[in-house]
């Protein structure tokens, strides 16, 4: 069983252009989230997905820092662009994982692929079906036939975001979703808002330049209301916004 992760990446984001490439504790914001895969060592090979946008050049720059392969694709069709990105580097599966997200848990990420590799004929495995980690530690899980099936089938704003159409229209698919304790799914850690910066910000003063267990992060978060609160007010968009 081979997965690819992949890292959905650009600079053009509507509410916080250039987040990606954000400064934080002296590393990019998509730096963190590839370290943070890294040190799952859960994955056969990672792939950042960006665009053929000019302003990705400087994604693509990053990569090359990072050390970290790439892939230039269609910039609103992502389905497409991971398609194209597993073409080249092929696998049985993808994990696919945003670059808003520099606080993911190395933990939670080899957990799933562990759960993955562990039941046969799955075709689908999130920490979203059944939410209880914050939002900005999920991690999902797509088994090539079923990515195959949405890039047939899928459109829409479900070319956007990949997966979607595979679990709302799974057919026949066989969809696995993962709990965590504590349950923590009104925590907001995505970087999306400047609010979202600063609650990120202020995490990663407390904790410096490292991965964070999730468990340890909800527990800073419901100790310090104060800093909690600093994005518990933005509304995260919905699928059909996209």
């Amino acid at each position: 069983m081979r997965i690819v992760g992949i890292i959905q990446a650009r600079m053009g984001s509507t509410r916080l252009p250039g987040k990606v490439l954000r400064d934080l504790h002296g590393r990019s914001v998509l730096g963190w989230v590839v370290r943070a895969v890294r040190q799952a060592g859960a994955v056969d090979d990672l792939v950042v997905a960006t665009t053929t946008e000019p302003a990705d050049d400087a994604v693509v720059a990053q990569c090359r820092t990072l050390g970290v392969r790439w892939h230039r694709g269609p910039v609103d069709d992502v389905l497409t662009r991971f398609v194209e990105a597993l073409a080249a580097c092929p696998g049985d599966a993808v994990m696919r994982i945003t670059a808003d997200c520099p606080l993911l848990d190395p933990e939670v990420i080899r957990e799933a692929a562990l759960v993955y590799r562990a039941v046969p004929g799955l075709d689908y495995l999130s920490t979203g079906l059944a939410r209880t980690l914050p939002r900005g530690l999920d991690v999902e899980i797509v088994g090539l036939p079923a990515l195959r099936r949405a890039d047939r089938e899928a459109t829409g704003h479900h070319r956007v975001h990949v997966t979607s159409y595979v679990y709302t229209h799974p057919g026949g698919a066989r969809l696995l979703g993962l709990a965590h304790a504590p349950a923590a799914a009104d925590l907001r850690v995505t970087l999306d808002t400047e609010d979202d910066w600063r609650l990120i910000s202020r995490v990663v003063a407390e904790f410096g330049d490292r991965c964070v267990p999730f468990a340890t992060l909800a527990g800073f978060l419901r100790d310090r209301p104060e800093i909690r609160l600093l994005n518990a007010h933005v509304e995260q968009k919905a699928l059909q916004e996209a």
